[in-house]
């Protein structure tokens, strides 16, 4: 909470300070101010902050093979939900932070966390890491996904009712896994991280003063060292502006990612899906 915090502060006191004021391209000189008052809306939002509840369909894959296993030799692909009893519906927060800098400038903060634990009887033999679970164990499990994701994007078009952008993120990727089997104290953990970078695109139509419509993706396909990974991150919403720093909306988001790395703390692969309805409340000035 103290980073999020300090993160905000940081970039607040950028968005305020007397050298964003708009300026001429050619003179430099300060231009005037217009004091005719804007239709509040995504387009005119200097700064928000959003509180998502998120309700989608989770479907997870995932093997972790034997360290210094010689070749051909892997961890048994795992559906997280069917093999190790899972939670398939999940019921999740999410929060986001917006910074507008100048009129065409915007940089978006997200932050997703899914923690999930299981206890369930297998009903097949699997390799996981070192450990060999048999049929028939109870096994007690864990699966931690965590995306930090930092987005800049540059308007290439900005009316009254309709905004296009895209530019580029960075997104931080980490997972972790456990297995256990209590009755023969058999456990085994592994964790990775990456970070990564994305290409944005983000929509925002203002359909009227009171009601408008977003959409954005972002994408990577990426291999930095041994680690590799795939993201694709899309959501739309309509909102309705209630009060004019005060939003309340509904969308639909579709994330679905994958996270493979060869070193000594994950020797496997991670693929996330993530699909469902949201409702959300936006605060903005």
């Amino acid at each position: 909470m103290r980073i999020w915090l300090a993160l905000a502060a940081a970039l607040l006191s950028l968005h305020t300070a007397p050298a964003l004021a708009e300026r001429d391209p050619r003179s430099g000189a300060a231009l005037p101010v217009n004091h005719e008052r804007a239709i509040p809306s995504p387009i005119t939002d200097r700064f928000y902050v959003r509180g998502t509840f998120y309700s989608p369909a989770a479907n997870t894959g995932l093997h972790v093979n034997p360290h210094n296993a010689p070749p051909g030799v892997s961890g048994t692909a795992i559906n997280a939900e069917r093999d190790l009893g899972l939670n398939s519906r999940l019921y999740q927060g999410r929060m986001e932070l917006m910074f507008r800098l100048r009129e065409r400038n915007r940089l978006r903060v997200d932050f997703l966390e899914v923690d999930r634990s299981g206890d369930h009887l297998l009903s097949r033999t699997i390799v996981f890491g070192d450990e060999t679970f048999l049929t028939n164990d109870r096994t007690v499990s864990s699966l931690d996904w965590r995306m930090f994701g930092l987005t800049y994007t540059y308007s290439l078009y900005r009316g009254e009712r309709l905004e296009i952008g895209t530019g580029f993120g960075l997104h931080l990727l980490q997972a972790y896994a456990k297995g256990e089997v209590p009755a023969r104290q058999e456990r085994q953990e592994v964790s990775g991280a990456g970070a990564f970078p994305t290409i944005p695109i983000d929509l925002t139509w203002r359909i009227s003063s009171r009601f408008a419509f977003t959409a954005r993706g972002q994408y990577l396909r990426a291999s930095v060292s041994d680690t590799n990974a795939w993201l694709a991150d899309i959501h739309e919403d309509v909102q309705y502006r209630w009060k004019p720093n005060f939003a309340v909306g509904v969308g639909y988001s579709v994330l679905r990612a994958a996270l493979n790395l060869h070193s000594s703390t994950f020797p496997g692969g991670f693929q996330f899906s993530l699909k469902g309805p949201d409702a959300f409340f936006r605060v903005s000035f």
